[in-house]
């Protein structure tokens, strides 16, 4: 009996201290379980919306073309520095109004900045520009020559344009003023990063207004996307600091002030060439429902083929871009004639590019 209740404790002892060894798995097996199903209920909260977006988009991209969805003369292009510095000459002039012959361009956005960081601007950087608007009348009658003024804004680095400085704004004021003294027939803004409700963009863009208005000559803005998803900017800018979009209620703001804007709707981040065009035809949507009749609303066409974080050139474009513009026209707003596309850029374009421009818009 002793010998039987000492063996029976010597198993005992032994089993004990087997389990004791074995007692931290069963807390390991419970904590991976629980990181699993965790990083499972992560993933389908992430996927669940990415693909509902992604059905949403396919849809926009889908249907058939509504009678008078071309062009309404109205369109424009982004040109860069090289027409006001002196490296463009006269033949070069001919050979760009031969292109644009027999398409709806109308506004050529010639690069004649960047502005200072002060809101001022040399006028040597735009020494070119009365030889420019001279060779442009004369090759293309009715085409408008605007003055691209752009510069980075101090909004998400300590460098930049401060917009909250009333000199500063006044100083671009000043700049404007030169640009149509050389005979620029608009001045056409991008200034970026800009915030969604930015209220002294808006102070800047009524004082602006009164100067184009009593010269007699346009005031153009670029602009960023508009929220795909309610109060999207505000989610990106407390994630990343970027807050990328503006609110539809701000864009509508914005586009009552002026009298062209140009939706930079590229540089979407979207791998395919369905969900870009239905992204494209989503922001066109939201651009009509709040720009006023007599705006010039030109949605943003893809003319380069960088492939970088934010844009795949092999889903961004030409085609895909315009189809989404003329679904959205269609469905929304088909007769309204305050309407064009932007091309962006004249020096990154491709024979493709304008080859499905002139076949899908005009």
């Amino acid at each position: 009996m002793q010998v039987r209740h000492f063996g029976g404790r010597n198993w005992a002892i032994r089993n004990w201290a087997v389990r004791s060894r074995r007692t931290p798995r069963g807390p390991s097996r419970t904590w991976l379980t629980w990181l699993k199903r965790t990083a499972l209920g992560v993933a389908l909260l992430l996927l669940v919306p990415a693909l509902t977006a992604g059905i949403a988009l396919r849809a926009n991209y889908a249907g058939d073309y509504h009678d008078g969805t071309r062009t309404r003369g109205r369109d424009a292009i982004w040109l860069g520095h090289a027409w006001v510095d002196g490296r463009k000459k006269d033949t070069d002039v001919q050979a760009l109004a031969a292109r644009l012959r027999g398409t709806g361009l109308r506004d050529l956005y010639v690069h004649a900045g960047p502005l200072e960081h002060d809101g001022t601007l040399p006028p040597a950087r735009y020494a070119g520009a009365k030889w420019l608007i001279a060779a442009v009348h004369r090759e293309l009658p009715g085409v408008r020559v605007q003055a691209w003024l752009g510069d980075q804004l101090n909004t998400e680095t300590p460098d930049g344009l401060d917009l909250t400085r009333a000199a500063s704004r006044s100083a671009i004021v000043g700049s404007a003023r030169g640009i149509i003294d050389a005979g620029f027939e608009g001045t056409h803004f991008d200034l970026e990063p800009l915030h969604s409700g930015d209220r002294d963009y808006l102070a800047l863009l009524d004082r602006l207004r009164t100067l184009t208005r009593d010269r007699g000559v346009l005031l153009s803005v670029a602009s960023h996307q508009i929220d795909p998803l309610p109060a999207l900017h505000t989610v990106a800018g407390t994630l990343t600091g970027h807050p990328k979009y503006w609110s539809q209620k701000y864009f509508g703001e914005v586009a009552r002030r002026v009298d062209q804007i140009a939706v930079m709707s590229y540089d979407t981040a979207l791998p395919l060439q369905s969900l870009y065009g239905g992204y494209v035809a989503e922001q066109t949507t939201l651009a009509l429902e709040v720009t006023p009749e007599s705006t010039d609303l030109l949605m943003g066409l893809p003319f380069y083929h960088e492939t970088k974080p934010g844009h795949l050139a092999s889903a961004e474009t030409v085609a895909a871009a315009v189809r989404g513009v003329r679904l959205a026209l269609g469905r929304q707003d088909r007769d309204r004639e305050h309407f064009g596309v932007a091309l962006y850029v004249d020096f990154a374009a491709t024979e493709a590019d304008w080859t499905a421009y002139r076949k899908g818009w005009n």
